[in-house]
């Protein structure tokens, strides 16, 4: 059986401004040393999936970038392939108007590749799963369409699109972020969530695609499509608990700033629920070649030291104080400096003395000697982004 994965990876990331304002979502920088996309990448790869495009349209340069030098891994001969494929306008003079328009846009992929399933998958997500687990579990109940879903606070229900099942896991109903969600059977404070994972019998995704395009709809799956199949069609979910790699149910939508600053801070926890030392299910990424990351005792009153930190290569802690950070591959923390919850991207500068506290330093970015930010949340927000759970984010390049 064929299967070609498709990875919706176009989004604005409006909500992760800054952060986005040079780079699309999935090449926000994520975890040190990777970019988002690079965890539903490694998905497909240890999934043993190696036929996969991903759909690129805002800002998509650093992406394309990334995913040149850093995914060139497979065997071209062998006729594996990760590839981008730019917005073209190929059917008509519009942009990509929604998840599903994408795929219609892109028909000429499927004609090419002729594959039996077609899964399509989120470039902004953080989680690890085994794909080969739900296209099993979508062959097994003879399904046109399957939904992974994962079981979620009924509190967060406006956030996703909310499932409803019969007791053999057939959907019944599709709420998409509810006020009001449909719980799960049993338990009345949870809900099945949509996490954007689909896998879709080709024939069948392209019938109901056209039909789609011919109706006065938002052409997205979770508003449009799956609403559509469910009355037409045998349309299953998977739950993700089935297939989940990390054995933790740990998945992250990281769509907004402070969502995205949670996640990375669950990296550092002293067990964390995503292990990135997991050797069985390895997080692939392109790594430039910078020397190991060191600390520098320079005497008893300057000593580099990092505690419960994660450090990428290239970096020197040049006695500064680290704590609970991530820093990005080039970083320099500089004596006396302070550095606590808060994550640097690469070539990120912190000079002498300066205090950096609940913030997120984007790339290239030098901190003045003796500068404080974090601490001070009213006179930072006329300078930075402030989120209301006071997260600063100072953008790429800024000069300070």
């Amino acid at each position: 059986m064929k299967v070609l994965a498709v990875i919706l990876a176009g989004g604005r990331g409006e909500r992760l401004y800054p952060l986005t304002r040079d780079r699309a979502k999935p090449a926000v920088p994520f975890g040190g040393i990777y970019r988002i996309i690079d965890f539903t990448l490694s998905n497909c790869i240890n999934s043993d999936i190696r036929h996969i495009y991903a759909l690129t349209q805002y800002k998509s340069t650093s992406l394309h970038r990334h995913i040149q030098l850093g995914w060139s891994i497979l065997a071209s001969p062998l006729g594996e392939f990760i590839e981008v494929i730019p917005a073209q306008q190929r059917i008509d003079d519009q942009w990509y108007q929604g998840t599903a328009d994408a795929i219609y846009q892109n028909f000429y992929t499927l004609q090419e590749e002729r594959p039996d399933v077609v899964l399509i998958l989120s470039g902004d997500h953080i989680y690890k799963m085994d794909y080969r687990k739900m296209i099993a579990f979508h062959l097994e109940k003879k399904a046109e369409l399957t939904v992974a879903a994962i079981r979620m606070d009924r509190r967060l229900s406006k956030d996703f699109g909310v499932i409803e099942i019969d007791p053999n896991w057939r959907i019944t109903g599709f709420q998409e972020k509810p006020e009001e969600p449909r719980t799960v059977p049993g338990d009345p404070e949870g809900i099945l969530a949509s996490m954007g994972v689909y896998v879709f019998n080709t024939e069948i995704l392209v019938r109901r695609l056209i039909e789609d395009t011919r109706s006065d709809s938002d052409h997205d799956f979770g508003k449009n499509i799956i609403p559509m199949m469910i009355r037409k069609d045998p349309v299953f979910a998977f739950d993700f608990a089935l297939g989940d790699e990390g054995g933790t149910g740990y998945w992250r939508d990281v769509g907004t700033i402070d969502a995205y600053f949670d996640a990375t801070m669950d990296l550092i926890s002293v067990t964390p629920q995503f292990n990135l030392y997991d050797s069985q299910w390895p997080i692939l990424t392109y790594q430039p070649p910078y020397p190991p990351a060191k600390t520098v005792h320079a005497e008893e009153s300057r000593v580099g030291t990092a505690i419960n930190s994660i450090l990428s290569n290239g970096c020197i802690i040049s006695g500064g104080s680290v704590r609970r950070s991530v820093l990005s591959p080039r970083v320099r923390v500089h004596s006396f400096a302070e550095v606590e919850d808060s994550i640097l991207f690469e070539g990120v500068d912190i000079g002498r003395s300066a205090k950096i506290r609940r913030t997120i330093v984007d790339k290239d970015v030098h901190i003045p000697e003796g500068m404080t930010i974090g601490t001070h949340l009213d006179e930072d927000a006329k300078r930075f982004t402030v989120t209301d759970s006071g997260i600063v984010v100072i953008p790429k390049w800024m000069k300070l």
